[in-house]
């Protein structure tokens, strides 16, 4: 376990240098102006200080030679204090400039990587989950970077600037206090090594509850519609304790670990207080000296005594950054091939070739395909029928290569559709699902989704020929009315017909509708299977449908069952036939469109 986290440490690190690398100018201008800050405040400040207390000690300074005295010691100290100051406000500014850039670059490549993960990746996650893992990702950047700038290389370069003005003047001093610094570092890096599992667990506890408030307030309707609202409040309830009960922890350990680091530095100051105090007579120390010597270890001691809080952030840091690191370095599922050239559709045959197909997370035995054989000529429509689980809508899934193959080929006039780039393969297939997917964006914008260059007649076109028309002219401002998210402000059936409108605007060679007309009213079923008719027409088409009205007068159904073709035909002849479709059609009396 000790070795995943250290992996994951580092995996972070990488992801996070690599962004800094990119803008190395600006990361070296952040260093060295930095330095500068501690330098000319820190140290040529009490520099000059102890030189004029040492002027004032060697005796009195008449009125009239305190400026040429003192005067080039004045000015030096002006002129300090303008360059650290220079340089605060420059370490301000190139520390957020790297974080602007790195907040940019860090969203853009985990929201690459998100989008990019397989269906398997997102179906065992919580989007919300997802969302708050790359907030806390991005945002932890920032707090390394501040920590860095801030705590971490200004306690660095004061340690290193402190033992080397002082070796000079007080060896023996500076020996011991070397001893005691590494002590504590020592002690410090040990004792926040325990903390950071804690750290981790507290951030995983935070993720799952944001999943658990997004998945409770995603599906809102369902839990007032089945009154389960205190069941999701014990839900949330739970997850909230759980993160109290990790942050609580957290501080707790914090807490002890801070006792023991202030111990420590009471320990530096009784150390200097000692030396301050016989210095003049064991050693033969100047005032001026004394006085840059505590003041170089009171900052030293007030450095070191953030140092603790640091380690405490950084500790935070990472257990933040985990969950999306762990997340980044999943390997995709589903891959382009390098340099995947992109797929030509002149015809549009489709062919499933000895397709074995299991599911990532199923038994070795629980296959949902094996040696599956179908072929579907260009410009057919072919309805897939069975019950419940028999594998329809995973061909589809296959289709769109949303998964890959254990085994065997799906070809697409004759090319592999593993050997294409997923891009150009979605992009010559139109698909409707049961669960129209709508943004919340406008209608224009939804319609359009597949082709954002189309023209406003060629949306109102795909529109009216998806019966959408009339109700979209009727909302308050018609083509331009917000949707809500999931299209959460239009009927099921009016969401239907944006998905089916936005299809037909896509105007690809390759339909395929899962059950797509299963959330429409007769009335506008029996429209829309107008518009799908002249729709499918010279198409290579795939309709799933439990409806068999759906697919009746298609040119082809194939009955699946288990994973397995066990009847292929048209309507007529398997209605005669009297096998499974049969069974199915007799329990579905009723008007079918000009069937019976």
């Amino acid at each position: 376990m000790a070795d995943r986290k250290r992996s994951v440490i580092l995996r972070t690190l990488h992801y996070y240098w690599g962004v800094t690398r990119s803008q190395l100018p600006m990361f070296v201008a952040d260093v060295a102006v930095t330095l500068g800050y501690v330098f000319f405040l820190t140290f040529a400040n009490p520099l000059i200080v102890g030189a004029i207390v040492d002027l004032v000690s060697e005796g009195d300074v008449a009125p009239n030679e305190v400026l040429p005295t003192f005067g080039p010691y004045i000015i030096a100290l002006v002129a300090v204090n303008v360059a650290g100051q220079v340089c605060s406000k420059l370490q301000d500014y190139t520390c957020a400039r790297l974080e602007i850039h790195a907040g940019y670059e860090l969203g853009r490549q985990a929201f690459d990587t998100l989008s990019n993960q397989s269906m398997t990746f997102h179906t065992n996650r919580f989007g919300g989950s997802l969302v708050s893992s790359t907030q806390k990702f991005i945002s932890a950047y920032s707090l390394l970077m501040d920590n860095f700038t801030y705590s971490a290389l200004p306690t660095a370069a004061t340690a290193v600037l402190t033992l080397a003005m002082l070796a000079p003047v007080v060896p023996a001093y500076v020996a011991i206090l070397a001893v005691v610094l590494a002590l504590y570092v020592a002690i410090v890096f040990k004792l926040y090594r325990k903390i950071l599992p804690i750290n981790a667990a507290a951030s995983a506890a935070q993720n799952r509850l944001s999943g658990e408030l997004s998945d409770s307030i995603t599906n809102i309707l369902a839990v007032k519609t089945a009154g389960r609202e205190a069941y999701e409040q014990d839900l949330f309830e739970a997850a909230n304790q759980e993160v109290r009960a990790a942050d609580s922890q957290r501080m707790r350990r914090t807490v002890k670990t801070g006792a023991v680091t202030s111990s420590l530095i009471v320990l530096m100051m009784g150390i200097t207080a000692v030396f301050i105090a016989g210095g003049g007579a064991w050693f033969g120390i100047s005032a001026g000296t004394l006085v840059m010597m505590f003041t170089y270890t009171n900052t030293l001691c007030n450095r070191f005594n953030m140092l603790s809080q640091m380690f405490q952030q950084i500790n935070r840091v990472f257990g933040e950054a985990h969950d999306l690191t762990v997340a980044l370095d999943e390997p995709r599922l589903v891959a382009d091939d390098p340099a995947a050239p992109a797929l030509k559709v002149p015809r549009g045959a489709i062919e499933f070739r000895d397709v074995d197909f299991r599911y990532a997370d199923a038994g070795a035995d629980d296959a949902v395909f094996r040696g599956f054989d179908l072929a579907i000529p260009a410009g057919q429509r072919v309805g897939l029928v069975g019950r419940s689980g028999s594998g329809k809508t995973t061909l589809t899934t296959l289709l769109l290569r949303l998964a890959d193959l254990s085994g065997g080929r799906i070809l697409i006039d004759g090319q592999d559709i593993a050997h294409v780039s997923q891009v150009s393969l979605r992009q010559h297939i139109a698909y409707v699902p049961q669960e129209p997917l709508l943004f919340h964006r406008t209608v224009r914008e939804n319609i359009a989704y597949g082709r954002p260059d189309a023209t406003d007649e060629e949306i109102r076109r795909a529109a009216a020929e998806a019966n959408a028309l009339e109700f979209i002219e009727k909302l308050p401002l018609g083509f331009d009315t917000q949707v809500g998210e999931r299209g959460v402000k239009l009927s099921g059936g009016q969401r239907q017909r944006i998905a089916i409108a936005r299809a037909i605007l896509i105007d690809a060679p390759i339909l395929v509708l899962d059950e797509a007309t299963s959330a429409l009213d007769s009335e506008s079923e029996r429209l829309i299977q107008e518009a799908l008719a002249n729709l499918m027409r010279g198409r290579t088409s795939l309709v799933i449908a439990h409806r068999l009205s759906t697919v009746a007068e298609l040119d082809r159904i194939v009955v699946i069952r288990d994973g397995e073709i066990v009847e292929d035909g048209c309507h007529e002849d398997l209605v005669r036939a009297g096998g499974e479709y049969a069974q199915l059609w007799n329990r579905q009396s009723g008007a079918f469109l000009g069937t019976e």
